[in-house]
């Protein structure tokens, strides 16, 4: 599964004050009226002051960093589902009940995927433990019981995140120049 993003925002979605190096950014993947993710990205501190449209599918907090010369952009708009379990479960990030539905799925889907082990649960039995192979990380994830409700629950999330990747991935090949 392979998603496209728009980029990082220069400004704050809320005050419209550029980013600085440094400075601790919230993204949003937010569900815009075509069905589509839409990115959102907001300072930390002007956050309580951010009320989306439309549903949150997921969050994440990172450092803002300009762009450095020689980047590919393309490259870096290409979001894995390792990439955003990755980024959704860096200990840095608050855990948030928003995310722990679309994390506990990847989890799964990574792990079919020979991408990350179960390492057991923790001590009190409220997370499971899962080793990132090619880094060797430790992530806890909360546990839950992936019912079929649980399945009903995500399709949501994981169809406007698929939908939003394959209508600009269509939109590319259909180009006349091919892309």
């Amino acid at each position: 599964m392979e998603l496209n993003l728009q980029p990082l925002a220069p400004v704050c979605r809320v005050s419209s004050r550029p980013f600085a190096e440094g400075d601790r950014v919230v993204s949003y993947l937010v569900r815009a009226a075509a069905n589509e993710a839409v990115r959102h990205d907001v300072l930390a501190g002007e956050d309580a002051n951010f009320h989306p449209e439309s549903a949150v599918l997921c969050r994440w907090v990172h450092r803002f960093k300009p762009k450095q010369a020689g980047e590919n952009p393309e490259r870096l708009l290409k979001l894995t589902a390792e990439n955003l379990f990755l980024t959704l479960a860096d200990p840095a990030n608050e855990p948030s009940p928003v995310n722990t539905p679309l994390l506990q799925f990847l989890a799964l889907m990574l792990e079919r995927k020979r991408l990350l082990r179960p390492r057991g649960r923790t001590a009190d039995g409220e997370r499971n433990l899962y080793e990132h192979l090619r880094t060797h990380q430790l992530y806890e994830i909360p546990a839950g019981d992936l019912s079929p409700e649980f399945f009903v629950k995500i399709r949501e999330q994981l169809g406007v995140l698929i939908k939003g990747s394959e209508k600009k991935a269509a939109a590319k090949e259909s180009a006349p120049d091919g892309g």
